[in-house]
């Protein structure tokens, strides 16, 4: 094809036209396209993107991708070629265990970097939930009010409060600068707590209100400051295994009753979501990684100065990022379920599916969107992971390597790696671009039960059956 030219037109990936179509020889490669785009989208700084031609990434010149598509695009034609931003920042892959910290005396269940990746806390079956230093790799603070094992912990999207729900039922907010309860214990639910959700910074710039779904088939909303339920929800006829607090103010709930519930933040039930065949075990939503991260932005320095800020300037922060994240399509959520499937919903506008994700050949146990909600990951007791495209559910790729059941699963903060814990006593890295194993991390001696990147991408944390936190760096 050499000396050939086509007609081309870059395109973002939700249809927008950069700039009118031009001559564009064939033997063009990516760095020209590279600096073609940044041109015609009149950047004031140089931006990184990728390349694509019917799904196709131009990885050589544009040529090569033709010749990839085997005819399906013809010089004749106007040649779309979609652009998509880059992460600004690079996360190198974790390879080697930098401390093994002992202290808790059953198995760590969940383990949980705050927003800044500053801070680290884990929650345990010793009835404890754990502070740690992550420079020094020490231990802070043992935080002892619970009274059963701690089956989940989550972060309140500023950092300055850590929440932990028990097998009792209870709910207790801590403050990871001394390791001090705030307010009393939270109680109400008569039976396990299964997950906790904060409601959105940009919602709540004072993080005051927390919800928690429970075995006994309720969700509560709290107060945390004054420890109070606001409002108890009761639609489900089955153990509330997961809760969700979206970024447009709707709550989403799934359940061992096979459904998906929307929820205003009211109370108000919008719809239920039916589809699965068995119990719903897991879901998230593509704007999880900016909901969780807030106002904090781990490629910039915002993190050291964001004690200066207003609670105002932080919610304004805050609503920023997810705006530039979400774009303007409603939020998506992706459930996983015992019945081996996944589906891909727009929950806060209909109650008919996307997608419908098969391959599985087991229960699956984990799903997440990359941060940049391009893709899925999804774990399973097969022993796989699998990837999907995450805005049509497209199957991409399965990781094998794994030879016990996948537990969990973590997304590097620029979407190209994902880390993944298994009952097989290992964790794994994996490109998403290869779609191959990257590194594998031995060192648990039982089976590894969470794990979690730092938003910041710097290091790993891992806990399993035996009782050890691990960090991992690279």
């Amino acid at each position: 094809m050499e000396g050939k030219r086509v007609l081309a037109q870059f395109k973002s990936e939700e249809g927008a036209l950069a700039g009118p179509p031009f001559d564009l020889p064939v033997d063009t490669n990516r760095d020209s396209l590279h600096i073609l785009c940044n041109s015609l989208l009149e950047n004031e700084e140089d931006m990184p993107y990728e390349f694509y031609v019917h799904d196709v990434e131009v990885e050589g010149t544009v040529s090569d991708t033709l010749d990839k598509l085997g005819g399906k695009v013809t010089s004749e034609r106007l040649l779309e070629i979609v652009y998509r931003p880059q992460a600004l920042f690079r996360v190198r892959a974790v390879s080697r265990c930098t401390s093994s910290m002992p202290g808790h005396t059953e198995a760590v269940i969940s383990v949980q970097f705050s927003p800044n990746g500053r801070h680290l806390a884990s929650g345990s079956g010793d009835t404890t939930v754990r502070f740690w230093d992550v420079t020094t790799e020490t231990p802070l603070y043992t935080c002892s009010a619970h009274k059963h094992w701690i089956l989940f912990i989550s972060w309140s999207p500023d950092g300055m409060k850590l929440a932990s729900g028990c097998k009792k039922g209870q709910v207790c907010v801590w403050d990871p600068d001394n390791g001090k309860q705030i307010g009393r214990t939270m109680t109400g639910h008569r039976q396990w707590i299964t997950c906790l959700s904060w409601q959105p910074l940009h919602s709540d710039p004072s993080c005051r209100h927390l919800a928690s779904a429970s075995k006994d088939s309720t969700i509560r909303l709290w107060d945390v400051v004054l420890g109070n339920t606001l409002l108890i929800l009761s639609g489900h006829s089955q153990c509330v295994t997961g809760i969700k607090w979206g970024g447009e103010g709707l709550l989403y709930s799934s359940s061992q009753d096979r459904t998906i519930k929307v929820w205003r933040a009211d109370g108000v039930l919008c719809r239920s979501l039916e589809g699965h065949g068995h119990w719903v075990n897991t879901m998230c939503l593509n704007t999880d990684y900016v909901l969780r991260t807030g106002a904090f932005e781990p490629s910039q320095s915002l993190t050291a100065t964001i004690s200066s800020y207003t609670k105002e300037e932080i919610g304004r922060l805050a609503q920023e990022r997810y705006l530039k994240v979400k774009g303007d399509q409603p939020e998506r959520l992706v459930s996983g379920s015992d019945d081996f499937t996944l589906f891909l919903w727009q929950p806060s506008v209909s109650k008919k599916h996307l997608a419908r994700m098969t391959g599985h050949q087991q229960l699956i146990n984990d799903v997440k969107f990359s941060p940049d909600s391009r893709f899925i990951a999804s774990a399973s007791f097969d022993k796989s992971v699998k990837l999907w495209d995450g805005k049509t559910g497209k199957f991409l790729a399965s990781l094998r390597g794994h030879v016990g059941p996948v537990y969990q699963i973590s997304w590097s903060a620029d979407s190209r790696l994902i880390c993944s814990g298994s009952s097989d006593s290992t964790l794994k890295v994996w490109n998403v671009k290869t779609k191959k194993l990257l590194m594998d991390l031995p060192g648990h001696s039982d089976e590894v039960f969470s794990v979690d990147w730092s938003p910041d991408g710097e290091r790993v944390a891992s806990g399993g059956r035996d009782r050890v936190l691990k960090i991992w760096r690279r």
